[in-house]
């Protein structure tokens, strides 16, 4: 491998990594003809094929995948590295590697304002990912830490909980039920719903405490996100059970209310989870102590349930509309 540089194996990893010349090309910032130049050098130089391709999908040969393995090593070793001589060099830049929870994304960005204002001259690499994503991150270890809210079983990973993300049941503002209080779970039943596809943790939740609770729902309609839920219900065609983080500034705004509901919130946490040993750099170390520390501070402040007041004033609201309907 004496002809082989550093710069085609860290192409052929990212090729590996996502299956795809195109997607690698994209990733690199290169375009796709620079990636296959360097696969064939490196094919050439080791003498022998890592790629093939069936169709339209592109798979690892054998000598590929035993290939694939080492340069993922390589990558772990050069990345603990760097890191390493930044604290040497007492550096307060570098980067931010985060992988967090569809979710998250509600809350996450606040964190970083917050954050960055304390701690300058760094970047940050935030991906939004499903869970199977951010489990392949942290086995690969391409992301610093990541949030989600069940953390994985794995062995080699550490998870502490952060902050409590309660599942409410919401409703538009001027819908009749906003002004009752206690509302049995069974009166839910009469009520059309609106729930997250069955493979979302957020359902997996609820299903579960439905269960136990001998209650089911009236599902009119299956939406894959929560943004688009939220806009669902504030168009009128039903309630939803979302996390409170994911609604609190329309809940603010007074675009949506959260109900009364028995038994409810239905409790749930957001975990900071990464590789078991994991040598953070200088930031990474400090948003994570920022992370576990304050989270819950900084989003305080968020309204989880609405008063009295604003109580009375959306009835009188329910009432007019009822009167002028």
């Amino acid at each position: 491998m004496k002809n082989t540089t550093l710069r085609q194996l860290t192409v052929f990893e990212v090729v590996a990594r996502c299956r795809s010349f195109t997607r690698a090309a994209q990733s690199l910032g290169v375009t796709k003809a620079a990636v296959s130049i360097q696969i064939k050098q490196l094919e050439e130089n080791l003498g022998v094929a890592l790629f093939e391709q069936l169709g339209k999908r592109i798979y690892l040969t054998e000598a590929g995948r035993d290939l694939f393995h080492y340069c993922r090593r390589i990558g772990e070793q050069l990345s603990e590295a760097e890191t390493v001589l930044e604290r040497h060099r007492g550096s307060q830049g570098g980067q931010l590697h985060l992988c967090i929870g569809r979710t998250a994304k509600y809350f996450v960005p606040r964190l970083l304002a917050v954050f960055c204002k304390r701690w300058g001259g760094f970047r940050v690499n935030l991906s939004v990912a499903s869970r199977e994503m951010l489990l392949s991150r942290l086995a690969d270890n391409t992301c610093d830490m990541a949030i989600m809210g069940q953390p994985p079983a794995e062995s080699d990973c550490v998870s502490e909980v952060f902050l409590e993300d309660p599942l409410v049941v919401i409703a538009p503002g001027n819908h009749p039920l906003v002004v009752e209080h206690s509302i049995p779970l069974s009166r839910l039943s009469q009520e059309p719903f609106l729930m997250r596809e069955q493979s979302s943790q957020t359902h997996q939740v609820i299903e579960r405490f439905l269960a136990q609770q001998g209650v089911s729902l009236s599902v009119s309609m299956v939406i894959d996100s929560n943004e688009a839920i939220k806009q669902a219900v504030r168009a009128g065609l039903g309630l939803a059970i979302v996390p409170l983080h994911s609604v609190s500034l329309e809940v603010e705004a007074g675009y949506l209310t959260v109900l009364d509901v028995e038994s409810m919130p239905l409790p749930r946490s957001w975990h900071l989870v990464h590789r078991s040993g994991k040598r953070f750099s200088q930031v990474a170390e400090a948003f994570k102590d920022f992370v576990l520390r304050e989270a819950r501070h900084c989003l305080a402040h968020y309204p989880a349930q609405q008063d009295k007041s604003e109580k009375e004033n959306q009835r009188v609201d329910v009432l007019r509309h009822g009167q002028a309907g």
